[in-house]
């Protein structure tokens, strides 16, 4: 088992940053690829970024590339989603989730075994 906690959302303006963090606890830290998704109201859950166990390969959702930037601690078993120049659309619940590294593919939720509980963005315009 994987236990997953975000933290970091909140109200930001548009062109603003934040930065989200995801702790993990449970089983190898490593074992495991970490992804952060968002949902928005009326909307499917949507890939947002990827980092693979050792953090040197990283993976981005066509609408975040270039603005966003994921990286993992894993000596603090800790997952990072800087997020920069924000949009209104950025609005959304972003959820941090872990994955087996050599099932499913990483942009696809039904590949990741272990969701945290959300964290809420809110870009005003």
């Amino acid at each position: 088992q994987v236990q997953l906690g975000e933290s970091g959302g909140g109200l930001v303006q548009a062109g603003g940053s934040l930065r989200l963090s995801c702790a993990a606890s449970g089983r190898t830290f490593t074992t495991y690829i970490l992804g952060w998704f968002r949902q928005a109201p009326g909307k499917e859950r949507e890939f947002v970024a990827a980092v693979n166990w050792s953090g040197g390969m990283t993976y981005y959702g066509d609408s975040v590339k270039g603005r966003f930037t994921i990286s993992r601690d894993n000596a603090k078993n800790v997952v990072y989603l800087q997020m920069n120049s924000l949009k209104p659309e950025d609005t959304a619940v972003y959820y941090c989730a872990a994955k087996p590294r050599y099932i499913g593919s990483y942009d696809s939720t039904s590949a990741y075994d272990y969701w945290g509980l959300g964290t809420r963005v809110t870009v005003s315009s």
